[in-house]
């Protein structure tokens, strides 16, 4: 096994490691028809069941990985745990102290 290959493989994850996995979720998707039970009716009637994906909330942010600035898609939900640190910005119409 080459080096490149390995090197590449601990990249990704350690990528996968900070930022989960980014592929979609599979399920399905029903057509109904009829009313249900509890509302008088004779019950639901499954009529199609098609396959679908459930797509995660990606945002294209970036992040401080290793002390430097990249670009990276990850999802809403790790922003909003605060799991993922932002790089940091300067507040406008301020400037930096120097002390």
């Amino acid at each position: 096994m080459s080096t490149l290959k390995k090197n590449k493989r601990a990249k990704l994850a350690k990528k996968f490691e900070l930022y989960g996995e980014n592929k979609p979720a599979f399920g399905n998707s029903l057509c109904q028809r009829g009313k249900p039970k509890y509302l008088g009716g004779n019950g639901r009637k499954t009529t199609g069941i098609t396959r679908r994906k459930f797509k995660k909330n990606l945002q294209s942010v970036r992040v401080m990985e290793d002390g430097q600035v990249v670009r990276r898609r990850v999802p809403v939900s790790l922003l909003r745990s605060g799991m993922i640190e932002k790089r940091v910005i300067r507040k406008p119409f301020t400037t930096e102290e120097t002390t």
